[in-house]
């Protein structure tokens, strides 16, 4: 039972006065909160009266106790809630940025500190010195890394366009990649205190107001976990597929699997071109041939058989692979054996891409 489970029960409960629509799709179901042998939800209503309230509520908790092991605890309560504003005038969230996009591909884990964003960086610049065109728009809202990864924090960021409702963000460009990132428009070390509509209204800005060009590949620097974020981020982009990076450790199964059957849910159904274990092995700079397996060896292959996706390679963890992120200087610009690592990740890729066309 989680969260995106509940969500998808919930789209059952209709409010018979909107035309029959869910109250997950009239953007009703504020919060789901679980813990232990107890689900709390919260509908949120507009300041005008709904004449439905009760009865919606009475319908929300009749669809989870039908859906519920017996004995969970039930309880769902109401806030008034202030409608969203509206983006400005002029601006219009569609997809006409991405129309020279051939693939789009989302980089995503289960949770934060796998080196998600590490595995993104130097996979785009494998794949650009392997001669395809590549952008990468970092999506890590709470956590973007890549400025400092690509040695472009602190950069301006143009903007084009006929007035300031309707301007395009023109990505910087780098080792032959075009990056934008949620830290490039916002100030060095600025918290970035958003919630849910905020930070996917954030997304779009970022991925589809940016005047991409023609690309091969539109890398997404996803956030970490899974939640409404990712789901709107999901719906709103024509992504092609996803690649999950985890590490090897056993108890990373659980947060592989959360991320793997987000792209899974009927809603989505995205293909998954594989998984990444990242941090596979230690291996000292002085000893190159010496490896140690801090964190388990071949949980990552492990977890790829049970969940049935393709296995897409092993990254060791070497000190110049965090060097050159914390210098921006990705590795994968070097020919050596840890820069090896992140093509034959990007041949894998493309096998697994172009394969599914």
């Amino acid at each position: 039972m989680n969260q995106n489970e509940i969500r998808q029960w919930l789209q059952e409960v209709q409010h018979p006065g909107k035309e029959d629509q869910s109250v997950v799709a009239l953007g009703l179901v504020e919060k789901i909160e679980i813990e232990e042998n107890q689900v709390h939800v919260t509908l949120a209503f507009p300041k005008r009266p709904d004449p439905l309230k009760n009865y919606l509520v009475g319908a929300v908790q009749a669809c989870l106790y039908r859906h519920l092991p017996g004995g969970t605890a039930i309880e769902v309560d109401t806030i008034v809630k202030e409608p969203a504003k509206s983006a400005p005038k002029g601006i219009e969230f569609n997809l006409e940025q991405l129309r020279e996009v051939s693939h789009i591909v989302g980089i995503a884990s289960g949770k934060g500190g796998v080196g998600k964003s590490t595995v993104t960086v130097n996979l785009a610049v494998a794949l650009a010195r392997l001669g395809y065109r590549v952008g990468v728009a970092d999506a890590d809202v709470y956590g973007p890394s890549i400025p400092t990864m690509t040695g472009t924090e602190g950069v301006t960021i143009e903007m084009e366009g006929e007035d300031e409702n309707t301007n395009l963000f023109i990505p910087v460009e780098k080792y032959g990649v075009k990056w934008l990132s949620v830290g490039h428009v916002s100030q060095a070390g600025q918290a970035l205190i958003w919630r849910g509509p905020m930070a996917s209204t954030a997304l779009k800005q970022i991925i589809l107001q940016t005047a991409w060009g023609p690309l091969d590949f539109l890398l997404i620097d996803m956030p970490p976990g899974t939640g409404d974020i990712h789901i709107s981020l999901i719906g709103d982009v024509p992504m092609s597929g996803a690649v999950i990076v985890t590490t090897p450790q056993t108890v990373a199964l659980a947060d592989v699997l959360r991320g793997v059957n987000m792209f899974r849910n009927p809603q989505v159904q995205k293909p998954i071109f594989g998984l990444v274990e990242n941090m596979s092995w230690f291996t000292p700079a002085a000893h190159p041939e010496e490896k140690y397996y801090l964190f388990g060896k071949d949980g990552g292959a492990r977890m790829a058989a049970n969940l049935d996706i393709p296995f897409l390679g092993q990254i060791p963890l070497v000190q110049d692979i965090r060097e050159g992120a914390d210098d921006g200087a990705p590795v994968a610009l070097l020919d050596r054996p840890d820069s090896q690592a992140f093509t034959d990740l990007a041949q894998k890729l493309l096998n697994a891409v172009m394969g599914g066309c």
